[in-house]
């Protein structure tokens, strides 16, 4: 009897003939999370994926990682048995009264994944079951609702197992291809690169930087909140921009209720360019409608029409407390209430345009020199691997 890992994906079985590949981009990214944690073995098996110890290594840090792995619907610390009859009911029955020894009420359920199995489904349940009743008469049965559930498993060996734990869901990382994420240092951007990776979006990111009138402790504070999401994204690249030059010339020639939008307009088309050079294939921010004035409708169409890729806004429908609770969920909700500075709050217009005119604002935007300031900016872009 060994002790290992058995995940269920999620959604992918809605994929079809294509399943294989997300189940095989799934297992990859299975390995890459584990490594360095020991060696272990992760294979398909049937409709499950199986992480199992070649030596004496401890699951449990390897469980808690791999619920943080999109892709995984639900996981549990499962026992191997071989696929014989004498052995899953007596070592595997004495197995499941151990895990019951502080329940009143069970129930088993089945499943014959292996179809060659001498038994059926419903015929290991209740074997299963009276082996179980055989050796702890205090026990009684509850199909609706018992204190734990015991599983049995006939795939390419016999598991058994309880407490199914949900797992992040989703789908596998990269599976979605790549989007490239404008991440300032708020609340909100960190809760967006969360969602499309949960969708399965490979993401790098930008953010810009305003010095003197940002400081290095808010850069330093966006790539703290990149660590905390590397644990769902994998390793992000970061792209800081410098974006001083474009600030001052839009103060110096602009209206200043036009500002934020300009600004904004900027950092879609220098987003864009980065996206383009790294294969991305969307935008993603962190923009809630209504939530400032830069999020209005006529608002986030001036943005919008900067850029040729599609821009994906994950929390468009969301409102801030809900935001707040997701960004407490995945931890990055403290640094993003650290009390620095970025960009977007820099010049920030008394009375910001609510509802502009498309015209307005391009007539506006005319008074710079809109390619020079942006080839600039990307002159200066460093780019750092976190």
């Amino acid at each position: 009897m060994k002790k290992m890992i058995l995940i269920k994906p999620g959604e992918l079985y809605l994929k079809g003939k294509n399943r294989y590949i997300f189940e095989n981009r799934l297992s990859d990214n299975i390995k890459k999370a584990i490594s360095g944690m020991g060696d272990f073995e992760v294979k398909k098996s049937q409709s499950a994926i199986t992480v199992i110890p070649r030596g004496q290594e401890d699951t449990d840090p390897v469980f808690q990682r791999l619920q943080k792995v999109f892709g995984i619907a639900r996981l549990s610390t499962a026992y191997i048995f071989p696929k014989d009859l004498d052995v899953i009911f007596s070592e595997g029955a004495d197995l499941a009264v151990s895990l019951l020894q502080n329940e009143k009420t069970f129930k088993v359920e089945s499943k014959r994944s292996d179809k060659k199995f001498k038994l059926k489904s419903p015929e290991i349940s209740k074997l299963m079951g009276a082996e179980i009743l055989k050796r702890n008469g205090k026990l009684k049965v509850d199909v609706n609702n018992p204190d734990r559930t015991i599983f049995v498993e006939i795939r390419d060996s016999a598991f058994i197992h309880t407490n199914q734990t949900k797992g992040a869901g989703g789908l596998p990382l990269g599976s979605s291809g790549k989007g490239t994420l404008l991440l300032s240092g708020g609340i909100d951007s960190p809760v967006s690169a969360y969602l499309m990776a949960k969708r399965g979006l490979k993401l790098n990111a930008v953010h810009f930087t305003s010095p003197p009138f940002t400081s290095p402790a808010a850069e330093d504070k966006v790539k703290r909140l990149v660590e905390k999401l590397n644990v769902f994204t994998g390793s992000m690249d970061l792209y800081l921009v410098y974006f001083t030059e474009i600030q001052q010339a839009i103060r110096e020639k602009c209206k200043e209720e036009y500002f934020t939008l300009i600004m904004r307009r900027f950092m879609m088309r220098i987003a864009e360019n980065i996206a383009f050079k790294t294969g991305s294939k969307a935008l993603i921010t962190g923009e809630s409608l209504g939530q400032v004035a830069s999020q209005t409708l006529p608002a986030l169409n001036s943005t919008d029409s900067v850029a040729t890729m599609s821009i994906l806004r994950p929390l468009i429908g969301l409102d801030k407390f809900e935001i707040s609770e997701i960004s407490q969920k995945i931890d990055t909700y403290d640094i993003s209430c650290e009390p620095y500075e970025d960009c977007c709050t820099v010049f920030t217009p008394t009375h910001p345009k609510i509802n502009p005119k498309m015209e307005d604002v391009i007539r506006e935007e005319q008074k710079l020199d809109i390619d020079e300031l942006i080839s600039k900016a990307l002159e200066k872009t460093r780019k750092e691997i976190i």
